[in-house]
């Protein structure tokens, strides 16, 4: 049954990202390896954290969440689209539709503050040295993850009350590879522009609300490291700010085109920045925050030498 609605709505049918039979099998294959090595990556991040106590830092603590936020969202996104891809079954219940957009936007939204925290640590590391381990303490570190988590929470049930709220009556095809805001609205023979304009409010609170944090927070960075006497140390630096950027630059991006523009702008473009942050970005996060980082290439060569001393 459909949620306040008096329709039934038994099965919603994802039109997936291509109709195309040919392009089916290689599609596969490319999403399975992306998978696959999203889930080593950051599953392997997260266990490198909790085994070496170099690594025991507020940024690391920061990053493991970070992975298992990847982690989740594109495990409620990537299993049903690789087996529709597969199979070519794209038929989805009404419940489990609602349930895979819930679980997605929490996590998504959750990542947007976990981006910011981060920023924000780093703001403090760089600009504040002398008073970091007071500002960003353990207790202040669990009090920022726990706000990430209660505001997505918070932020993710006004997402799905207003996007499977109304009633379905009509066509029962979703246009897109999951089930998300825009495309699930469409299907509504409800009047859903106070639905899309909550939505759209709600998203540039996140969305902007968090990025403009980070802005602030790696334009003091930047500041503080145009201050530096030191070139190799502005160098080192700058490295590390461009690589959280890029990764910000990627998630932001796509988000942004897919979620503050008009109803009435969404097309077939959305699959393609839908992939972005779905699939690629949660693949790209533990490569380029930590993979690239000394503390963690020196916390691998330990562990590989360990297991190389247990054979």
């Amino acid at each position: 049954l459909a949620m306040g609605g008096n329709y039934t709505q038994p099965t919603f049918i994802l039109l997936g990202i291509t109709d195309t039979p040919w392009a089916q099998a290689p599609l596969f294959v490319l999403f399975l390896l992306i998978y696959i090595v999203t889930l080593a990556g950051n599953i392997g991040l997260m266990v490198l954290v909790w085994v070496a106590p170099s690594l025991h830092t507020p940024m690391y603590f920061f990053l493991t969440h970070l992975s298992l936020a990847d982690v989740c969202y594109s495990t409620v996104i990537s299993p049903k689209m690789l087996t529709d891809l597969l199979f070519g079954d794209k038929t989805i219940s009404w419940a489990s539709c609602m349930t895979q957009f819930h679980l997605f936007a929490l996590f998504v939204t959750a990542e947007c503050h976990l981006l910011a925290a981060m920023a924000y640590d780093r703001h403090v590391a760089i600009c504040h040295p002398l008073s970091y381990v007071l500002v960003v303490s353990p207790r202040a570190c669990w009090q920022l993850v726990a706000w990430c988590y209660l505001v997505a929470s918070l932020s993710t049930l006004l997402y799905t009350g207003c996007t499977f709220g109304g009633s379905f009556c009509g066509p029962n095809h979703v246009d897109h590879f999951f089930c998300d805001a825009s495309p699930v609205l469409r299907l509504a023979c409800s009047d859903t522009r106070g639905c899309e304009a909550a939505i759209f409010a709600l998203a540039a609170v996140n969305g902007l609300g968090t990025s403009v944090v980070i802005l602030l927070s790696y334009g003091r960075i930047l500041h503080a490291i145009l201050g530096m006497s030191s070139a190799p140390s502005r160098a080192r630096a700058f490295r590390t700010c461009a690589s959280h950027l890029v990764s910000v630059a990627v998630f932001y991006g796509s988000l942004f085109f897919m979620y503050l523009q008009p109803a009435s702008q969404h097309g077939s473009r959305d699959k393609v920045a839908s992939v972005f942050y779905t699939v690629v970005s949660p693949m790209l996060n533990p490569f380029i925050y930590s993979l690239r980082n000394r503390e963690v290439k020196a916390a691998l060569g330990r562990g590989r030498r360990r297991v190389l001393n247990l054979c």
